[in-house]
């Protein structure tokens, strides 16, 4: 779950910034105005709270307690209005109007353990959906239009034989855990690869021998992890048509890389993706008994240190426990951006380490993790890898799910050599990088071979007018990548011109 921490460090370096930890009274007004229902009503009484006394004040580092049983992410209603009006008349009937009673809406949330088709009508989801209308869309509903984030446009030229990911080089300077976050992009959302076929035939193989480690559920996930399969496989059928396409009925997906079909009414939801989708995910759910969210249902095969089988089942908090300072300093405002996440605005990070080989997957225990224990003299440059973990954070409409979303990418170090600035600055990251982070970060095992490169192929690159040799290395404008990166990246894949 480190990654996780990452993106979520980054998550609380902007929520701090914009002043989110002062909440005054005015701010709850202000905030109460900006979502009509869904705020929480602001206290008239003038006594103070019972756990504190006249004579004493709450320390100033202290945040304010927050009940999150009442605070809701925004509402999904106006969306659900303009998708029922494609619905045939039988099914435009249970669909509701923009306006919902907020005191039915309340006492009647979703249980977090209750399965959504055994739930009555009148239930409702976080987002404002009652349990009716979210059967009334059906499978496959206009998600696009339920969530504000529109559809890819399909990537034609995509040969999957040849295709790379984008070049990621995360690397910052000055090093820090947070001030990465950009919005994601909506036509890359999830990537195709010439790995593919072998990624998820590993993917399967994990799931075989691990089981429940990498692919589990906890009741009450099931409109999330349908939601999940839905949205995704919806992105892959538009993305790239060349290859996946869903029948008529919609209750079969055709994979075209796989030559596999796969009945969609048989197999769990996680299950379909396992089989056709190369990334991990982790759904949290909110707790209607007390606002705060789960990790309830995942497939990750993809993780160093830890598996789903530790963390599923825990509070945001709890998964993040053994962290320092997270209770001081992050606990808080994670809450408040968990609860209030709309479904229009996700977000994308790129987090990075060095690895001897390719290791996918590495539970606590995992033979490799014997690498990181020494620095190898046998190790060799072609060994080194660089390894970005791809992430995103979204909320789905209906369930109001919050939404993981990982992809390990390894490249071969040596592909350093020719990228602009790169070796000077994964160097100097790997040379002034605060001792705490990088020890965090785990690169000791690699540096007395990938040091030495990168600072040979720095001084290559001052000699061929690539770089400047009085830079003053800071991250780059086209972080996370790099100048010139398109050309490379069009070149390896064997277009001259490769339009995305």
């Amino acid at each position: 779950m480190a990654d996780i921490l990452l993106l979520l460090l980054g998550i609380s370096f902007i929520l701090s910034s914009i002043g989110y930890l002062a909440l005054s009274k005015r701010q709850r007004d202000l905030i109460v105005s900006r979502f009509h229902f869904r705020g929480r009503r602001a206290s008239t009484s003038k006594t103070p709270p019972r756990s504190l006394s006249p004579e004493r004040k709450a320390p100033n580092n202290v945040p304010p307690a927050v009940d999150y049983i009442d605070i809701f992410p925004p509402s999904c209603r106006e969306a659900l209005v303009k998708v029922a009006e494609s619905l045939p008349a039988e099914r435009q009937q249970k669909i509701g109007g923009l306006e919902i009673n907020e005191d039915e809406f309340r006492k009647s949330n979703i249980p977090l353990n209750a399965h959504y088709e055994t739930c009555g009508p009148s239930t409702y989801t976080p987002t404002g959906f009652s349990i009716e209308e979210v059967k009334a869309l059906g499978d496959f509903p206009d998600y696009a239009e339920l969530s504000g984030v529109p559809l890819p446009e399909p990537y034609h030229e995509c040969e999957v034989e040849k295709a790379l990911p984008r070049p990621y080089r995360p690397f910052r300077w000055a090093y820090h855990q947070t001030m990465s976050l950009t919005k994601m992009e909506s036509d890359w959302w999830l990537e195709l690869e010439r790995d593919y076929i072998s990624r998820i035939t590993e993917r399967k193989s994990l799931f075989e021998k691990h089981g429940r480690l990498v692919l589990d559920y906890l009741p009450g996930s099931e409109l999330g992890c349908k939601e999940l399969m839905e949205m995704v496989l919806q992105f892959y059928c538009a993305r790239y048509p060349r290859y996946f396409s869903l029948s008529s009925d919609k209750k079969t997906f055709h994979n075209g890389i796989m030559k596999t079909e796969t009945n969609l009414k048989s197999l769990h939801p996680l299950h379909v993706l396992l089989r056709n989708v190369p990334e991990d995910f982790a759904i949290m759910l909110r707790n209607s008994e007390d606002g705060y969210y789960y990790f309830r249902a995942g497939v990750i095969c993809s993780s160093l240190g830890w598996n789903l089988g530790t963390k599923l089942g825990l509070q945001l908090k709890e998964i993040h426990a053994p962290i320092p300072d997270y209770k001081e300093k992050m606990e808080f405002s994670m809450d408040r951006y968990f609860s209030k996440l709309p479904t229009s605005r996700p977000i994308q990070r790129g987090s990075w380490g060095l690895e001897v080989d390719t290791p996918l997957f590495m539970p606590p225990g995992d033979p490799h993790e014997a690498h990181r224990l020494s620095q190898s003299p046998d190790l060799t440059l072609s060994r080194c890898h660089l390894r970005v973990d791809w992430q995103t954070l979204r909320r789905l409409p209906l369930s109001a799910a919050i939404i993981f979303n990982f992809k390990a990418l390894f490249t071969p170090v040596t592909e350093f050599r020719d990228e602009a600035y790169i070796p000077s600055l994964c160097n100097k990251v790997l040379k002034g990088g605060k001792k705490n982070l990088m020890e965090y970060k785990g690169t000791w095992h690699v540096e007395h071979v990938v040091g030495p490169a990168l600072e040979q192929w720095e001084k290559e690159q001052i000699e061929k007018g690539m770089m400047p040799s009085d830079w003053d290395v800071h991250t780059l404008d086209e972080s996370p990548w790099y100048p010139g990166w398109e050309d490379k990246w069009r070149r390896q894949q064997g277009f001259e011109c490769l339009k995305a």
